[in-house]
């Protein structure tokens, strides 16, 4: 029997390898880096269109990982294009091969927490491990070293 397991985190990943070591069974875990890199983040930044771009540097850059949804919206105009886009270019990138099933969403809502039945956002944020990694993919873009989203480009 093979069983494979792609996307686990380590902790789940551990625990599956001693219940099957308990039970004499062989198994291997393929584990797939869902991180993001400066080529992941470079390829995702370059296929967004320009709004949805303007839109995540601010998250990125003036905010250090954290925009107020109204600055935001006082940059950009409405949000719903440049959020469609943000969240659109997550399966695009699985089906091209530039990442793989399971890498998270770089920029989500903050959700106003004094009302929660109405998801309206307040603001906008990235993991602060995934900031260093975008700044270092828009200077890439800035200076032309940027990944390609062509199809002959290689998947990392």
């Amino acid at each position: 029997m093979k069983i494979t397991i792609e996307g686990a985190d380590k902790n789940f990943t551990e625990k599956l390898v001693a219940l099957a070591a308990a039970h004499h069974a062989e198994l291997t875990v393929a584990a797939v880096d869902t991180n993001w890199t400066v080529e992941r983040a470079t390829r995702y930044l370059r296929s967004l269109p320009a709004g949805a771009r303007r839109f995540a540097e601010m998250v990125i850059v003036d905010g250090d990982g954290y925009v107020d949804a109204d600055r935001l919206r006082a940059a950009v105009g409405k949000l719903n294009g440049p959020t469609v886009a943000l969240v659109r270019a997550i399966p695009r990138g699985v089906r091209e091969g530039w990442w793989p099933e399971g890498v998270s969403a770089p920029i989500t809502p903050v959700y106003d927490p004094d009302n929660p039945s109405w998801h309206k956002n307040i603001a906008y944020e990235m993991a602060r491990e995934n900031v260093p990694v975008f700044r270092s993919a828009i200077a890439a873009l800035a200076t032309g070293r940027g990944a390609s989203t062509s199809p002959e480009s290689p998947a990392p």
